[in-house]
C-alpha cells in the first residue's frame, strides 16, 4: 500500500488521518500533517426533532348550537358609510386596522362573511355595532320535539 501523501510504500498498518475534511491513508512521517482518526466515524444523519408533548388546550371558540351574536343584514353597507363619513379610504381603513385592502375591499362588496377578529377591529376603529345578541333557543321546535311522526302530520289515502 502506499502513502496518500509522499507516495512511499507503506510497511505494515497505514495511518488514517484527516486532512482538510478528507480521510486519508497515509505513512508514519505523513501523519503529522493530519488529525489521526482510530475508527471511521459516520455522517450523522438529520433527526427531525421529537415535539415535547404540551398541555393540549382546548378550544375557546363557541359552537355553533351556543353562538349568541350574530352579524346583522346589511353590514357591508353599515362599514362602507361608516368609513365615508369618516372621510378615509378603503387604504386608510386597512392600514388602521391592520388588514389587507383586498379584503377589506371584498367584504366591503359582499363578497365574503368577516371573521370575529376582522369585526371588532372593525367596530371598534369605526364605533360601528356590526354584530346583535339573539337568545340561545329562539326555535323550540314546539310539538315536534314530542314524538311527533310523519304518520302524525299525513292523512293517507286509501283506495
Amino acid at each position: 500500500m502506499e502513502c496518500e501523501i509522499c507516495g512511499a510504500e507503506i510497511h505494515g498498518k497505514s495511518i488514517k488521518v484527516t486532512i482538510d475534511g478528507s480521510e486519508l491513508d497515509v505513512c508514519g512521517k505523513c501523519s503529522q500533517h493530519g488529525t489521526v482518526t482510530n475508527k471511521r466515524t459516520p455522517v450523522s444523519k438529520k433527526v427531525t426533532p421529537v415535539a415535547r408533548s404540551m398541555p393540549i388546550r382546548r378550544s375557546t371558540k363557541k359552537s355553533f348550537e351556543t353562538i349568541s351574536d350574530e352579524l346583522i343584514d346589511g353590514y357591508e353597507t353599515l362599514i362602507r358609510d361608516a368609513r365615508r363619513n369618516r372621510g378615509w379610504t378603503q387604504d386608510q381603513l386597512a392600514e388602521k386596522i391592520k388588514e389587507k385592502v383586498s379584503l377589506l375591499k371584498k367584504i366591503e362588496r359582499g363578497e365574503i362573511i368577516p371573521e370575529d377578529t376582522f369585526l371588532k377591529k372593525l367596530e371598534r376603529t369605526l364605533d360601528i355595532k356590526l354584530t346583535e345578541r339573539t337568545k340561545e333557543s329562539e326555535w323550540g321546535g314546539g310539538s315536534l320535539n314530542k314524538g311527533t311522526t310523519l304518520g302524525d302530520i299525513v292523512k293517507i289515502k286509501r283506495k
